[in-house]
């Protein structure tokens, strides 16, 4: 198959389908390694070090050794995430940048106390101060042309349509991993011999902030774990 110029799918969503169809045929280190070939500029991988973050850090690390590997510390973050990710640091020789809010933005305690009875809209608002902005931020800092995630259309009702790649406030946004399954994800980790979040065993199957995150029980949705049931998304992938 022959791709549309780059230049010509920033400006046409016809392009953008033609290549989204094309990526749809190969695998996801493929999608990455013809990413970071193809796509001009500085590439940076994001990740919260969530349940199975393993698998993306693994890829995009084997395609590239060096790429940066964002993690936004919201200043809530579980300990056993900041382990995790210390722990796939050390073991994959990552290029970690932590960002963090602003301090003078961030949240104190007693206003995150209120956040599970104060509705969609304020947890929107704190997603804003505390992951989104410093996503943006660190994104700038960092000359991002390209901005690789380990989302996938099997997490939620609300990731279901995403494309491999799309065009997001100017800059290409790759999601190599959009079409694995759970099973896949296991076959990868098991394959690589990758660990889990640690609370994965303890039922955690989303894994956010302490205030936003509740462990999974029978008849619950994975979204149903995050944002006390009222939204799934922080508004980095998906609107929120």
């Amino acid at each position: 198959m022959s791709l549309p110029d780059l230049k010509s799918a920033a400006a046409d969503v016809r392009a953008r389908t033609a290549i989204n169809t094309w990526l749809d045929g190969i695998d996801a280190s493929e999608r990455i390694a013809w990413a970071l070939d193809s796509l001009a500029g500085a590439h940076v991988l994001s990740s919260s070090f969530g349940a199975q973050a393993a698998v993306s850090l693994h890829l995009a690390t084997r395609a590239r050794a060096d790429i940066p590997v964002v993690l936004i510390d919201t200043g809530y973050l579980f300990p056993e995430t900041h382990r995790f990710a210390e722990e796939l640091r050390h073991r994959l020789a990552l290029n970690l940048k932590i960002h963090r809010p602003r301090p003078e933005s961030a949240w104190d305690a007693a206003r995150i106390e209120a956040l599970a009875d104060s509705g969609a809209t304020t947890i929107a608002d704190y997603n804003r101060v505390h992951k989104v902005e410093p996503m943006r931020r660190a994104l700038e800092q960092l000359h991002a042309s390209t901005w690789i995630a380990g989302i996938r259309r099997s997490q939620s009702l609300s990731r279901r349509s995403i494309d491999y790649l799309e065009l997001r406030d100017g800059r290409w946004k790759l999601h190599p991993l959009a079409d694995w399954t759970d099973r896949d994800i296991w076959h990868y980790m098991q394959r690589h011999d990758l660990p889990y979040h640690p609370l994965w065993h303890a039922g955690y199957v989303s894994i956010g902030d302490v205030h936003t995150t509740r462990r999974w029980l029978p008849g619950m949705r994975d979204e149903d774990t995050r944002f006390f049931g009222l939204a799934r998304e922080c508004g980095l992938h998906v609107g929120s």
